[in-house]
């Protein structure tokens, strides 16, 4: 599943409830090298230094680089520094709450709906431009974090938009890179209680759409460990002639009709 003692780079730590987070715990615990990255000092010192949910020795143990993934040049230089590596994870996704979510789908704000296309979309390709010659010669796996884009959900507006986009960004690049064996995929997963949710508008009532139509229950804080099982096995090399997919980790709800009736329910 994961290759014993190799460098994976999981991109978009936030704090120990984030996705990320998750999912470098899993990487690291299946025998694998975990790098991370955090957007710059500012954020690692708010959400990552100063959590309580972390031991000073457990901070200390983490290996964080910085990376603006809009910046180029941060892209080439961090990549360039680490070689070689076998997989790589994009957990990275933004949109300003104000404009891009909410009530209301238009909006005025074109320059805000750029910049999350780009930090959403645009910088997976940009990570791949720069990180494909650290994954040769024998190429590796590279995973985003999606969600369900087949459906139109209330308040998540142009996130979804920008979901969409990126699942097209995954098969141009499986595309682009199957001569290079390298595999890019995404893992479309269900609603979760990180940090980044709380700025969702209505995500409890997202998370209660999940309820009434998840096949299996899903958890909304718990369950960010069954998307990092998911992850962790797409990365590795027991996947790899799949590239170009989005795999549903979202307990069925993406196939259900309807709500759960009381007798499916468990």
């Amino acid at each position: 599943m994961i290759e014993n003692g190799k460098t994976y780079v999981v991109m978009g730590l936030l704090d120990p409830d984030s996705i990320a987070y998750a999912i470098g715990t899993t990487i690291k615990k299946l025998g694998g090298k975990v790098i991370y990255t955090v957007q710059n000092e500012r954020m690692k010192r708010i959400f990552l230094d100063r959590s309580k949910k972390l031991s000073d020795d457990e901070k200390k143990e983490l290996d964080v680089r910085y990376c603006d993934v809009t910046i180029d040049k941060e892209v080439e230089q961090l990549f360039t520094e680490l070689k070689s590596v076998a997989g790589i994870v994009h957990s990275i996704a933004y949109v300003n709450p104000k404009t891009g979510l909410g009530d209301e789908f238009h909006t005025d704000a074109v320059e805000d709906l750029k910049q999350g296309f780009h930090v959403s979309c645009i910088s997976l390709a940009t990570v791949l431009r720069y990180a494909q010659a650290a994954l040769k010669p024998h190429g590796g796996g590279v995973v985003s974090l999606t969600f369900d884009s087949r459906h139109v959900f209330p308040f998540y507006n142009w996130m979804g938009v920008n979901k969409a986009a990126l699942e097209a960004v995954v098969r141009g690049l499986a595309r682009r890179h199957g001569k290079d064996r390298i595999r890019i995929n995404a893992v479309s997963a269900g609603p979760l209680a990180t940090k980044a949710a709380t700025n969702i508008p209505g995500f409890k009532e997202l998370g209660q759409t999940w309820t009434n139509t998840s096949l299996i229950p899903w958890d909304t804080s718990e369950d960010k460990y069954e998307v990092a099982n998911a992850v962790a096995f797409l990365i590795g090399p027991y996947a790899k002639k799949i590239t170009g997919q989005v795999i549903y980790v979202d307990g069925g709800a993406n196939v259900a009709g309807g709500h759960i009736l009381e007798h499916e329910r468990q």
